[in-house]
C-alpha cells in the first residue's frame, strides 16, 4: 500500500530524517518508535503532506504523493491523528467529526459527512449526541475524538500519532485494542507512532525504530526488542533498567 524510498528532510543545516526507506502492506499495523527527536513526527508530517520532503519518494496506492497538499492526501485515503488534540471548542463533538468528514475521499454532502461521523463515533465508543460539547471530554475522550475525526475521512491508511499520551494503564490498553479493532473490522492499515513501547508491542505486526533521523532496526516485535542497539538507544544505557524494560516489552508482545 505504501512505499517510502530514500526519504530525507532537512531544516537548514539540520537533517531531521536521513535516507529512510520502508514499506507498509495492506492490512498491516506498523509500529514506529524512537526517542524524542528521532524523526517520527517529521515522517508523519511528510506522509500527510504537512511537510515537503527534501529528497526521496512516497508512493501510496501506486501514485506519488510527496509534496501533494494535505487535503488532497486526505482525499486519496490517508487520515491522521495528532498527539495533542486541538478540537474546535465552539463546535459540538458531533460537529467536529462531521467537519472532518467533508475532507474524506471524494466530495461529501452534508448527509454523507453526518453518516460518516455517526459511524466513526460508534466505532470509538463516543455517544452520537449532536449537542454534547468537547469541554466535557477527558484525556481518553479527546483521544477517541481524534480517532473519530480521522475515521470520518474514510481512510485506507491511518497515521496514529501517540494515541496513548496522557492515559492511565487501563485507558492505554483500551486505546490499543481500539486500534486493532479498527484494523480488523474496518480493514484500515495503520502506522502507529508511540512512546509506550510495552503496549504497542502486543498490537503491531512489525516495528521500525528510528534514532537521529535514521532507521536502526526493523522487524517483528520480538526481534526488535532484543536488538542491542534498540535497547541502548531507545530504552536507555542503564543495563538493569534497559533489560527490565525490554523484558516487559517482550512479555506484552507475547500476550
Amino acid at each position: 500500500m505504501l512505499t517510502v524510498n530514500g526519504l530525507v528532510k532537512r531544516f537548514g543545516g539540520f537533517t531531521a530524517v536521513n535516507n529512510v526507506s520502508f514499506r507498509v502492506e495492506q492490512g498491516e499495523i506498523l509500529g514506529l518508535i524512537g526517542p524524542n527527536g528521532s524523526g517520527k513526527s517529521t515522517i508523519f508530517n511528510m506522509l500527510s503532506g504537512t511537510l515537503v520532503p527534501t529528497a526521496g519518494a512516497i508512493e501510496f496506492d501506486g501514485a506519488e504523493i510527496a509534496g501533494v497538499a494535505p487535503h488532497r492526501i486526505i482525499n486519496r485515503g490517508i487520515g491522521r491523528t495528532f498527539q495533542i488534540p486541538r478540537p474546535f471548542h465552539r463546535l459540538s463533538i458531533f460537529e467536529n467529526v462531521v467537519l472532518a468528514g467533508y475532507y474524506g475521499q471524494g466530495s461529501h454532502s452534508r448527509a454523507k459527512a453526518e453518516e460518516a461521523a455517526e459511524k466513526a463515533l460508534h466505532m470509538v465508543g463516543l455517544p452520537v449526541d449532536r449537542h454534547a460539547m468537547v469541554d466535557g471530554l477527558g484525556a481518553a475522550g479527546l483521544k477517541k475524538l481524534e480517532l473519530a475525526k480521522a475515521l470520518a475521512t474514510g481512510p485506507k491508511l491511518l497515521l496514529a500519532d501517540e494515541s496513548l499520551g496522557g492515559l492511565d494503564e487501563k485507558e492505554m490498553d483500551a486505546a490499543a485494542d481500539m486500534l486493532r479493532k479498527i484494523r480488523d473490522e474496518l480493514g484500515i492499515t495503520i502506522i502507529w507512532v508511540e512512546h509506550i513501547m510495552g503496549v504497542l508491542m502486543r498490537v503491531v505486526d512489525r516495528v521500525m525504530v528510528l534514532d537521529h533521523g535514521e532507521k536502526i532496526s526493523e522487524g517483528l516485535p520480538s526481534a526488535v526488542v532484543s536488538d542491542p542497539r534498540v535497547i541502548e538507544v531507545y530504552l536507555g544505557t542503564d543495563a538493569d533498567s534497559s533489560q527490565a524494560a525490554a523484558g516487559e516489552a517482550r512479555r506484552r508482545a507475547g500476550d
